[in-house]
This record gives structure tokens, C-alpha cells and sequence, in this order.
């Protein structure tokens, strides 16, 4: 768990991804198209509205990124609205947003000093370098894969092979009427 579990206000640090039934969680080129393309109905699955969506999202107060899924986010209309996002680089970025910030140092810090004191709920989308780090530094309580019903053959891989064995404890799995299935782990207990 992060070590900014004893905060007074509980911060939990999520990280979301989708990938690939194959592991990765972009083509070659970088890109994802492949997350619209449609598939065949899953008739046992749930699906949840628009409403459902826009409450859930509602509860996340603040988003962490690396620069390339800052691009990406740019590049298809912005998903994050007005919630605080904090794009982790070393580039430096024109400030397109009041509330995007740009973080480059130690992601512990980052975590710990930064974020702890003002967000309850962060989540961790991208990309897969920042999340194996975030992972090897324990700084993750929950791990949210969606896992898409599409196999890629190649691109970017979820995480690469530097991490660790470390057994995660399942929390949940929810298939959806899309095809795509989430898998929710929390951290291991020490």
C-alpha cells in the first residue's frame, strides 16, 4: 500500500488500464483505435448508462499521467474535464488547461507530499512506464484492468519485465455486455 495510507483522509491511488487480451495497451504505432472497434454482444453482461458513467467519474479527484497518454487525451477531445489531471514528464508542455498540471520528480513525493494532502481518490491511467513505476514503488492500492475482447499481436506491453512476482487480491470482476471484462485487485497486505 502507498504510504499515504496514514493520512487522516485515506488516499487510495488506482490504477486503470485497458489492455489488449494479449497484454499490450497500444499498437506499435501508439495508437488506440482498437479500443472503439465494436464487438460481438455478451449477452450475460451488464452494461451501465451514461448517468452511471458521468456519477462514477464524479467520485475521482484527480488524475495521473505520463506525457505520451497526455497526448492521447489531447488528441481525442479531452476525457478528463475539469478534474485536476497531473501529467508526470520532463518535457516541458504549454499549459492548454487550468486544471492540468506538469510534475517531474520523485513520484513518492509526487504521491505522498503533492497529492495526499488535497485528493482522496487518484487514479493512475497511463502510460505503462509511470505504472510499472508506480508499482514498483508500492505506491498502488488498487489495480483496475479492463481487459478488451481483442488480441493485437504486438505494441506497447501492459508492463514490461522488470517487476517483481507479488501476489495481488481479487476484489471484483464484472463482465460487460461490450465483451470487455474488468478485473479489480487491491494491494497485497503486508
Amino acid at each position: 500500500m502507498s504510504s499515504s495510507e496514514g493520512n487522516a483522509k485515506k488516499t487510495s491511488v488506482t490504477l486503470h488500464v485497458v489492455s489488449s487480451l494479449d497484454g499490450f495497451i497500444a499498437k506499435k504505432d501508439n495508437s488506440v483505435s482498437w479500443l472503439d472497434s465494436p464487438g460481438g454482444v455478451y449477452e450475460a453482461g451488464v452494461s451501465i448508462s451514461e448517468e452511471e458513467i458521468a456519477t462514477f467519474v464524479k467520485t475521482i479527484d484527480c488524475y495521473v499521467l505520463g506525457s505520451r497518454t497526455y497526448e492521447h487525451a489531447v488528441e481525442l477531445g479531452w476525457p478528463y474535464g475539469d478534474t485536476p489531471v497531473v501529467v508526470v514528464t520532463g518535457r516541458e508542455w504549454p499549459s492548454a488547461k487550468k486544471s492540468v498540471e506538469f510534475y517531474s520528480g520523485d513520484l513518492k513525493t509526487l504521491v505522498d507530499v503533492k497529492l495526499a494532502p488535497r485528493y482522496r481518490n487518484i487514479w493512475l491511467v497511463g502510460g505503462a512506464m509511470l505504472c510499472q513505476r508506480f508499482l514498483e514503488l508500492g505506491l498502488v492500492d488498487e489495480i483496475r484492468l479492463t481487459i478488451a475482447p481483442v488480441l493485437l499481436g504486438e505494441g506497447l506491453r501492459l508492463f514490461g519485465g522488470s517487476l517483481t512476482e507479488e501476489r495481488w487480491n481479487l476484489k471484483n470482476v464484472v463482465a460487460y455486455k461490450n465483451g470487455f471484462v474488468e478485473l479489480s485487485y487491491s494491494a497485497p497486505t503486508a
